[in-house]
């Protein structure tokens, strides 16, 4: 498990970048009970920018460099600029401190035969 922060200092509503073997954005949406705490890839599937400086909106990040928005619950993208979904993480709050279970499994596409584009994209 990687520290990441106390549940109390993480910034509502914007995102925390945590160096790990790839770089982990750490969000917080909402206060309490009501909110929650999601950890996915740091890294836009478009154009590499660092989602942690994206904006937040109930459980999705906007991309800071265009209009992708990632759904920062199944890392899964809202645009057809990319259909390469995020990596998610498991988040664990422990006595008030944040911390992240890094995923193994990466998000794979590939690109089937008859789609010849991002419309022939899977993701498995």
């Amino acid at each position: 498990m990687i520290p990441v922060a106390a549940l109390a200092d993480l910034p509502v509503g914007e995102g925390v970048r945590v160096a790990a073997d790839v770089p982990i954005a750490v969000f917080r949406t909402g206060e309490g009970d009501e909110g929650s705490v999601y950890a996915i890839d740091d890294i836009c599937t478009h154009q590499r920018a660092s989602l942690s400086d994206g904006w937040v909106e109930d459980a999705m990040v906007e991309c800071p460099l265009h209009s992708v928005c990632f759904d920062l619950r199944t890392g899964q993208p809202d645009s057809l600029l990319t259909r390469i979904p995020v990596r998610t993480h498991q988040v664990v709050v422990l006595d008030g401190f944040v911390y992240v279970c890094p995923s193994v499994e990466f998000a794979t596409a590939t690109v089937s035969p008859s789609g010849g584009g991002t419309s022939g994209i899977e993701v498995a």
